[in-house]
């Protein structure tokens, strides 16, 4: 199995190039440091799976997703596992939201047991899916939140304009369409956040947390 391995930290590299060169049966062909080198590295390699950090330069925010996103048009043969600190549960909805096979999430804890990681790698090159327990975990925290204090909270306004946040509308063309000032949108949309518990997110907008909320099922 051939590997592509994307992480921006010298001593993740470094480690996580070492264990995938003790598992049998995987042989690491490429390594990169930021988002457009591993990119054009992955278009000229073509490798069986991507292992790759979900912050990478240059803005350290979703990279390995935008890149299993853009590889599921380019290259849907090529599996992508995606590495992270935290069990961001927002992460993993968007990762899958174009479907879920030849696509993983791991903690990077993970790592630290090459079996383990190996046999995630054989799974989504495979065309399986892999996802990190504490994620699942997570994910039905927000599934929770969201049937006991979520979607179901807003009022009819309330639900129309999120419906046109998650289309990526501007608040100025929301207030247009409904012929309400910018301010009256704004304030709905600071109710929208307050009543679904977004929080104070770091990296990822409140405002992209609403949209994948509205987008896992709340519709």
């Amino acid at each position: 199995m051939r590997v592509v391995l994307g992480e921006d930290s010298y001593l993740a590299r470094e480690g996580i190039s070492r264990a995938l060169d003790e598992t049998e049966g995987i042989h690491l062909v490429a390594s990169f440091d930021d988002f457009d080198s591993l990119s054009r590295g992955v278009s000229e390699v073509v490798p069986d799976v991507v292992l790759t950090d979900i912050r990478m330069p240059p803005s350290n925010t979703d990279e390995g997703i935008r890149l299993a996103n853009e590889l599921r048009r380019s290259f849907p043969q090529i599996g992508v596992v995606v590495l992270s600190q935290y069990a961001d549960p927002v992460y993993a909805m968007s990762l899958f939201a174009g479907g879920s096979e030849g696509r993983g999430y791991l903690l990077k804890d993970r790592v630290r047991d090459r079996f383990e990681l190996g046999r995630a790698l054989t799974e989504v090159a495979r065309g399986g899916t892999v996802i990190d327990q504490k994620i699942i975990e997570e994910l039905m925290v927000v599934r929770q939140r969201r049937e006991s204090k979520g979607l179901d909270t807003l009022t009819q306004r309330e639900q129309e304009i999120l419906a046109m946040v998650a289309e990526g509308r501007s608040n100025a063309s929301i207030a247009a369409s409904l012929v309400v000032t910018k301010r009256a949108v704004e304030g709905h949309i600071n109710a929208i956040f307050s009543k679904l518990d977004l929080g104070d997110p770091e990296q990822v907008s409140r405002r992209v947390k609403a949209t994948l909320l509205y987008l896992a099922g709340g519709r």
